[in-house]
């Protein structure tokens, strides 16, 4: 597509001596759209050229007028800024037939090469309950994937399940104490979630528990059969459990290596350590030192000889790269886990390992509701599936009260997407660092900043196309240079910009950064529906314009919402 702020830039620096690059740099968007589309400070010429920056914005613009390109309308000199309009019905042209021919391809692009990105996410703890913090880094995690992928990358989705560590010890030893065979083959998670539970509430009266713990998995670690058969079943049976969730909520991975898988690496992560002398002995565990990068030791094996997370966090990174000679291994994991994250890092840095600058921490807040938080250990956590399943049946009422006339099988589809879609929405609309309170008046509000607001005006918008009996093979008899209104012009300039904020949400890990593009196309949308006639509007070729204008909208949007996992519905 055209690129008008690189034609704004080519304009200027034919009548300057300055690069391209660096003007395009300092090209601004005005404040208020009637102080122009692009603004150039003319501060930068002033040395160059040996005058005021108002006298250089005042001849830039006056030879601009002189000689003015299609693309441009005029240029003005407001001081020492030199403000460039744009021709709307030039620019309504080209944005519109684009997005009208690349359909469900718009703002997708090629940037990425076919490069190895690996992106980390969901990893939730074998034997544990899917919580609604695991549904965090899920969600974020397979947007985040969805956008590199739309901009060209390999995505490699990995879950790197939480089925090793002390933890298992503990779960072993609950389980011979405390578990029933009848109960886990009712409700697997349930019951290992219930002996888990357990183990902690009876530890301060039997210490001892923790020893027996630590033996358990030394033994697992040791490979010792009755360990790892036990190891087995706990793993089985919360894949079943997470693989039905995962299926609902439309995630998928392409590789489920836990942490149990690179243990057997950690041998080759030892050598490597002690081979560049980095190992030193602390209290009988074997360390790192971090002091250069003002990080505590990284520990590498326990005193008892057992591995720890940095250890086989370092194994699969070095497994990845050799498997996949990845561009960029992102993990998507919560806040807390920061530290971790630049010890790993840094040790990788301290070995000269090529890619120690390519793995990425992506963290993000907590989740919270109005009485708190919630912890395994104290078995007051909060099921994502029940989230879930509260989200449907609050959605599922509201749709049945807006369409009386709706069968009930489309109320009960319906309200699963949008219920879904709800939760999904509120993990991912904010800056991902920001904590989540769940307000259900608030998520499921049809007129606020919800995914229920955004599908409701895709589905406004494929009810006026509906009603006029448009179809995008029509766009060929479309002249898109009528549409030069104030609103029609915002929403184009938002779509515009689609592309951008694709990029610029993968250059952050942000998907906020693309939703807020979204819904301010979204909320101009709307403007434009209650202040513009469409269906009656008299002028038969601005009428079909306009009908092209909503149907682009509908594109973009649900573009956007697809990359993050939302599925728009056509009637709510």
């Amino acid at each position: 597509m055209f690129d008008f702020r690189l034609a704004v830039a080519e304009n200027i620096a034919n009548q300057t001596e300055l690069e391209i690059d660096a003007i395009s740099a300092l090209i601004e968007i005005p404040p208020k759209e009637d102080m122009g589309d692009y603004a150039f400070p003319c501060f930068r010429l002033a040395k160059e050229l040996k005058k005021n920056p108002a006298q250089i914005a005042f001849e830039i613009s006056e030879n601009l007028n002189q000689n003015s390109p299609q693309w441009l309308k005029k240029t003005e000199a407001v001081g020492p800024y030199l403000n460039f309009y744009l021709n709307r019905g030039y620019y309504a042209s080209i944005v519109l037939e684009t997005i009208l021919s690349e359909l469900d391809s718009y703002g997708k692009s090629q940037i990425g090469q076919q490069r190895n990105v690996i992106v980390e996410y969901s990893s939730p703890n074998i034997a544990k309950p899917f919580h609604v913090g695991h549904a965090y880094t899920t969600i974020l995690g397979q947007a985040i994937a969805n956008i590199y992928e739309a901009l060209g990358f390999n995505i490699i989705r990995m879950n790197h399940l939480g089925d090793y560590g002390t933890q298992f010890g503990k779960l072993i030893i609950a389980w011979r104490l405390w578990g029933d065979e009848a109960a886990l083959a009712k409700e697997p998670i349930a019951e290992l979630t219930r002996v888990y539970v357990k183990f902690h509430s009876v530890l301060k009266e039997q210490p001892e528990l923790e020893d027996q713990a630590r033996e358990a998995f030394r033994l697992l670690e040791n490979k010792e059969p009755a360990e790892v058969e036990l190891w087995q079943k706990f793993r089985d049976y919360s894949l079943l459990e997470f693989n039905r969730l995962y299926e609902r909520m439309g995630i998928d991975f392409d590789n489920y290596n836990g942490e149990s898988f690179y243990s057997d690496l950690i041998p080759e992560v030892v050598e490597m350590l002690e081979a560049k002398g980095l190992l030193q002995e602390s209290e009988g565990a074997q360390i790192v030192d971090l002091e250069e990068f003002d990080l505590n030791p990284c520990i590498i094996l326990k005193s008892d000889g057992t591995t720890i997370y940095a250890s086989r966090d370092i194994a699969a990174i070095l497994y990845r790269d050799r498997t996949y000679d990845y561009y960029k291994n992102i993990y998507v994991v919560g806040l807390p886990q920061t530290n971790h994250f630049q010890q790993v890092f840094a040790v990788l840095k301290k070995t000269g390992f090529a890619k120690a600058d390519q793995n990425i921490h992506v963290g993000f807040g907590s989740v919270k509701f109005k009485d708190g938080d919630f912890s395994t250990r104290k078995g007051n956590i909060i099921l994502l599936e029940d989230l879930l399943d509260q989200s449907v049946a609050k959605t599922k009422d509201i749709i049945a009260n807006n369409n009386p006339d709706m069968s009930q099988a489309e109320i009960e589809q319906t309200a699963e997407t949008v219920g879904l879609a709800a939760v999904k929405y509120t993990y991912l609309k904010n800056g991902r660092e920001r904590d989540i309170v769940f307000d259900w008046d608030e998520m499921l509000d049809f007129e606020g900043d919800t995914a229920p607001y955004l599908m409701y005006t895709y589905a406004r918008a494929k009810s006026i196309l509906q009603k006029a009996n448009f179809v995008s093979t029509e766009q060929n008899n479309l002249d898109f240079s009528l549409l030069t209104d104030a609103d029609e012009f915002g929403l184009i300039k938002n779509m515009y910009q689609y592309p951008e904020a694709l990029i610029q949400a993968a250059e952050e890990f942000e998907p906020s950064i693309l939703l807020r593009k979204i819904s301010q196309l979204a909320r101009n949308f709307n403007r434009f529906y209650h202040n513009t006639s469409i269906l009656k509007t008299e002028d038969a070729a601005l009428r079909q314009a306009r009908l092209g204008l909503v149907f682009a909208v509908s594109v973009v949007i649900k573009n956007g919402l697809k990359l993050v996992g939302i599925n728009p519905v056509e009637r709510m």
